[in-house]
């Protein structure tokens, strides 16, 4: 009896139907540059308006936060978080996010349900004004566990030669701006699960006092917050001299990023909200502030040293662009670390 590549596990009618459902999601994010249609062997963006143009980069996944989607069965926002995570990355040295790409593995492909993750990515796109232009999608069964699957993305950005943020204009006197953050973002969620879901015994599907009585399971998947539109209107009238994505390593360690040498953060505790999600882990971890500013972005998505004259103008119209945004500090002589103040 013949076997086929179905009885393997891998079902190509699937796949087939999986693009199908997928493809006006792909190309509700389509800018004019995009030169290909979905299902190509490449995809073709044609770069216009830049007289000295330079290409950045970058790349991640979502991490064990994908977890809690497969506790929550809730697909539509990992996407979301996954465009953030590699944008997010880009738009700190002034790159005009361009176009991006996504790697989905899974052991077994559902069409209906995996359409909800790349519904997330372009979403995701949408909100940071990139094209979605290619993906791969890999049906790979006995090597993922039932329901599970992986996500990985790729952006494309680009910047003026001349317009190069990368933090060497940074000097003693520059103000610190941070804009909130909507949660968690996609970081330290293998230590989330392990004091949370673990050590206290919570459940995804319950309802905590502390979060303001939504579920666990809806507060950690709260999407990342995607800074890119903001930061693109903010370059065109302020200097930013330097930006920094809070990501793993939280503030503490990412912050020091951008500083040039010669140039210290002193970050003042007490000037922005921290999410009560925050507050819970704190509590239940039982550990100091000192590690969760390393593990945790602490409420701060993002931070900006900006020359001290222009600092409350940025803040002002970052609120109105929709941004929460907080002074939380200045650039001062010392070593290329943050050292922490109270307000």
């Amino acid at each position: 009896m013949a076997i086929t590549y179905k009885d393997a596990g891998v079902d190509i009618d699937a796949g087939d139907l999986f693009v199908q459902k997928i493809k006006p999601f792909v190309k509700s994010t389509f800018r004019p540059e995009v030169m290909t249609d979905i299902g190509g062997f490449g995809g073709l963006f044609a770069l216009r308006k830049y007289k000295d143009p330079v290409l950045v980069s970058g790349t991640d996944g979502v991490g064990t936060k994908l977890k809690i989607a497969f506790l929550t069965n809730k697909h539509d926002t990992v996407g979301i978080d996954l465009v953030a995570m590699c944008v997010n990355d880009i738009i700190v040295q002034g790159a005009e996010p361009l176009f991006f790409l996504d790697y989905f593995a899974t052991g077994k492909l559902k069409p209906q349900e995996h359409s909800d993750i790349v519904k997330g990515i372009a979403e995701g796109c949408r909100q940071s004004g990139c094209a979605l232009i290619g993906g791969e999608t890999a049906e790979m069964p006995s090597f993922y566990g039932e329901n599970e699957y992986d996500l990985a993305g790729f952006a494309v950005g680009v910047v003026e030669k001349k317009k190069i943020i990368n933090g060497s204009r940074i000097k003693p006197g520059d103000q610190l701006i941070g804009f909130a953050s909507s949660g968690l973002h996609s970081n330290g969620f293998s230590l989330v699960r392990k004091v949370l879901l673990e050590k206290a015994g919570y459940g995804v599907q319950d309802t905590l006092s502390e979060l303001g009585h939504a579920t666990l399971g809806e507060v950690l998947l709260t999407p990342t917050r995607i800074y890119a539109k903001t930061v693109m209107t903010l370059l065109k009238e302020f200097d930013i001299r330097g930006m920094a994505h809070i990501t793993g390593g939280g503030i503490t360690e990412n912050t020091p990023r951008m500083l040039p040498k010669g140039a210290q953060a002193a970050i003042r505790k007490g000037t922005w909200d921290i999410h009560s999600i925050f507050k819970l882990i704190q509590k239940k971890a039982q550990v100091d502030d000192n590690e969760m500013y390393r593990d945790f972005n602490m409420g701060i998505g993002l931070v900006l040293a900006v020359p001290k004259k222009q600092a409350e103008a940025v803040i002002k119209k970052a609120t109105k662009l929709g941004e929460k945004a907080y002074h939380i500090g200045e650039i001062v002589k010392g070593k290329q670390i943050v050292k922490y103040g109270e307000r």
